[in-house]
């Protein structure tokens, strides 16, 4: 009995030695992580290898296992810039991106895992400077938001290629101006609305009174044409038509033949 003690401290020790060593030695990686493997007698951080996927691993007690989202991720970023005049804009922009999980020990190494502000945040400030300085305060409230943000991601995309990070998308989220500025591009934006307004007007009533001076004319010239046709011969043909279709009527009556002065038929005797 007396031995027991002197048997069950070393045990203990060791239970407690097993169990730290175990807990240094497992890791869990989450689902959208990877895991980057630090050998600390073995050269370091591994980069020839595929990083450690998701689940349970177990790895020696004295290396380390450096954690990173895979995922496509998202960062916001807000900075004042220059327009081609020199005045100051506020732009608001944000990044779809995602490490490339085959160079992530790459990236661990060379970058570290603060990447996001050593790398991302700086190349989109800088592609957005150089961008928006190319354009006028107008084109950047107006009509350029489209082309402007393709040529941010085209900037920050050839940089951040090959620096371990795919860029997915860069989205232009607002452009604030001046308030003197803005009301300014408002105003002459309204009135250019109200000139194509006016014109497309005056458009319409142009074409609207072409479409009456046609018609006229149409009807001036028919009325000529049928004038030169007309002759005495036709006229009389013509009432005496009209005059044989009215005798026909129930009404009693009497035609005298060439009684008109013109030749025509004369109708007496209505009753």
């Amino acid at each position: 009995m007396d031995k027991l003690p002197r048997i069950a401290v070393p045990v203990v020790v060791g239970i407690i030695i097993l169990f730290i060593l175990l807990s240094k030695s497992t890791v869990t990686i989450d689902s959208g992580q990877a895991g980057v493997l630090y050998k600390t007698f073995g050269g370091g951080v591994v980069t020839d290898e595929p990083p450690m996927g998701e689940g349970f691993h177990l790895v020696a007690p004295w290396n380390r296992v450096t954690v990173y989202e895979v995922r496509q991720q998202e960062v916001l970023e807000q900075m004042n810039v220059l327009s081609s005049n020199g005045l100051d804009i506020k732009l608001e922009a944000s990044a779809w991106f995602e490490p490339i999980r085959s160079d992530l020990g790459k990236l661990h190494q060379e970058k570290g895992q603060d990447y996001i502000q050593r790398v991302l945040l700086p190349t989109i400030r800088s592609a957005a400077r150089s961008v928006v300085g190319r354009y006028t305060p107008e084109q950047l409230y107006s009509s350029k938001r489209d082309a402007i943000q393709q040529e941010i991601f085209d900037e920050t995309e050839k940089i951040v290629s090959g620096q371990y990070i795919q860029l997915n998308e860069i989205l232009v989220r607002d452009v604030t101006l001046p308030p003197t500025i803005k009301e300014a591009i408002e105003r002459k934006l309204r009135q250019e609305q109200e000139s194509l307004e006016y014109e497309f007007r005056l458009v319409t009533a142009e074409k609207e009174a072409q479409k009456v001076r046609i018609e006229a004319q149409g009807k001036a010239d028919a009325n000529q044409i049928l004038s030169a046709s007309l002759n005495d011969k036709i006229l009389q043909d013509k009432g005496i038509d009209a005059t044989l279709e009215l005798s026909k009527s129930p009404n009693s009556k009497v035609v005298i033949v060439g009684g008109g002065e013109s030749g025509l038929p004369l109708i007496l005797g209505n009753n």
